[in-house]
């Protein structure tokens, strides 16, 4: 029987000393401040991110450097016959696309999977994609399985400022100034290919409600008829200190007794877009090898 690698990027949240921990391989992402190259968790950490985004200093998301996924690859194959890769979503990033043409010079051996998740949910499709080796899943299964229930997932973000949305283009300048001035807190969903308006509230009371609320839709409509943590993940995320998304955190275990909400902070890709402060909370469909 074949040996299967898993591997994705830190998009996931899963950190260096995580995914040594739990043998998964971790592709740090890239970073560009001030047109220095940054890569996340080996020379940038959060707080160093988060410092000089409130610098306002110019950072640029990039992806991986074809050289650098390749040098995974291979060092990954010296150990094992196949690699399961999971990059983040192909519509965030064109880092999927570049790793599939890659690929096709390791024709069997590296399977890229396009499942078009980021963070949180990212992460659960990745200890998803080990629990089926272990269930004895071959590397193409691997893929198709995750590729088939892409859509199983949503997430809900609400935002701390208009900043950040404002300086990617995502809201216009108009739009922020007005927002700030009647306490308008959008709420963001990403659900496959990339990161959308859902609704505004006014002030972060409201706008918790509205992501808790549309997290019961979710569990209600797109995901009916299941229930409990054999069928459903509900898990947090936070952009910034991790101190000031417990209470969040707590609000969530409190709405969905009896699950077990993991939380992590939300990708330094999306934060870039989305400043400091932001809560995330997002419902997945289990995955049964």
């Amino acid at each position: 029987m074949s040996t299967i690698a898993i591997a994705t990027d830190s998009n996931s949240g899963i950190t260096q000393a995580q995914g040594r921990e739990l043998g998964i391989f971790v592709l740090p992402m890239p970073f560009y401040i001030n047109d220095e190259l940054f890569l996340e968790d080996i020379t940038l950490t959060q707080e160093q991110f988060y410092q000089r985004l409130g610098e306002d200093a110019d950072v640029k998301t990039t992806q991986p450097a074809p050289g650098d996924v390749i040098e995974l690859w291979e060092n990954i194959l010296k150990e094992y016959d196949q690699v399961v890769y999971i990059p983040m979503s192909s519509g965030l990033s064109s880092s999927w696309e570049t790793a599939q043409m890659l690929s096709e010079d390791y024709e069997g051996k590296v399977f890229v999977v396009n499942n078009q998740r980021i963070s949180i949910t990212q992460r659960q499709s990745v200890l998803d994609a080990q629990a089926m080796v272990r269930a004895g899943m071959s590397a193409a299964e691997i893929k198709a399985r995750l590729e088939q229930t892409k859509f199983d997932s949503d997430i809900y973000i609400t935002v701390d400022t208009l900043k950040y949305l404002k300086k990617g283009g995502r809201c216009t300048p108009a739009a922020a100034a007005i927002g700030t001035v009647l306490g308008l807190k959008p709420v963001l969903r990403i659900q496959g290919e990339k990161l959308d308006s859902f609704s505004k509230a006014r002030g972060w009371k409201a706008a918790k409600k509205t992501m808790l609320d549309a997290a019961r839709a979710a569990m209600d409509t797109q995901f009916a008829g299941l229930s409990g943590p054999e069928q459903l993940h509900i898990a947090a995320a936070y952009t910034g200190r991790r101190e000031d998304a417990q209470e969040w955190l707590e609000e969530l275990e409190s709405t969905f007794p009896g699950y077990p909400i993991h939380m992590d902070p939300l990708s330094l890709s999306v934060a870039c877009h989305i400043g400091p402060g932001a809560l995330a909370v997002a419902v997945m469909k289990a995955l049964e090898p």
